[in-house]
């Protein structure tokens, strides 16, 4: 009997983190549809918000540099994550602990510091802002969790099959491309989709290191709420939020069928 009411017990515990997390989410979501222009009564449901933002072209602009940057600096910065990984993982060298220190700094200092830290290195160095400078930004936080989750996946992975590779005949180019890159593709999957994520979703860093033509879609909503919160705020986020669940959803699915695969074929 007490073991039952304490089931109970956690089950309205967890039941209720998830209505404080995801209301918001759900009333925002449901919002979007409102007929009135106001957010505190529900009059009717509509699409004439969405309708609105595909003839907004400040919205389709601030998309484009979203997309452009994000996957630039995706995978930039998935290609140097990668390649960070391997050497702190296979290697040993004088400074590698203050090597490994600097290189997760940027995931626990806060974002505003990182942020006013880069515009003033662009700024000193003369580098014109603009979505080259948000591109570098990005890449350069990127680099940290890309880091963090190959690291993660090499932890799991056989290098004896390395050297079994190189026993055949392959050299090192063909062994890391035919051997290493394969098995290792699912962290290498998860940190890209990582780093695409929170590079649409940034907006304090890109607002201090983006110049004129370079709003980003997080800081074009910024801007709309600046007239106060409608339902074509509402909209756009909700598009945003179904981007990026797409993405992770879509990133569940490449892990899955990967890994599954890879037990298919150790089991053969």
């Amino acid at each position: 009997m007490r073991g039952r009411g304490l089931r109970w017990a956690a089950g309205i515990y967890v039941t209720l983190i998830f209505l404080f997390l995801y209301l918001p989410i759900g009333v925002l979501v449901l919002f979007s549809f409102n007929k009135s222009r106001l957010n505190a009564v529900w009059t009717g449901f509509t699409f004439d918000w969405y309708q609105q933002l595909w003839h907004d072209f400040a919205i389709w602009s601030a998309a484009t540099n979203s997309i452009v940057v994000g996957v630039t600096s995706a995978v930039i910065s998935t290609a140097i994550g990668t390649m960070a990984a391997f050497a702190l993982h296979r290697y040993s060298f004088r400074g590698k602990g203050a090597f490994e220190s600097l290189l997760q700094l940027p995931i626990v200092i806060p974002e505003i510091v990182m942020g006013v830290s880069l515009l003033a290195f662009f700024v000193y160095a003369g580098i014109p802002l603009g979505l080259q400078t948000v591109t570098i930004a990005h890449v350069a936080f990127n680099i940290s969790f890309v880091t963090v989750i190959v690291r993660a996946r090499l932890y799991a992975f056989d290098f004896t099959l390395e050297e079994a590779a190189m026993d055949l005949g392959a050299n090192r180019r063909q062994t890391f491309f035919r051997v290493t890159l394969p098995l290792i593709a699912p962290g290498v999957a998860a940190g890209f989709l990582i780093a695409l994520t929170l590079s649409l979703d940034d907006f304090i860093i890109a607002f201090f290191t983006a110049g004129p033509g370079a709003t980003t879609l997080p800081m074009q909503v910024y801007s709309m709420m600046r007239f106060g919160v409608t339902p074509k705020v509402n909209a756009l986020s909700t598009l945003i939020l179904a981007v990026v669940i797409v993405i992770g959803i879509a990133g569940q699915f490449f892990l899955r069928g990967r890994s599954q695969r890879g037990r298919e074929e150790h089991a053969s």
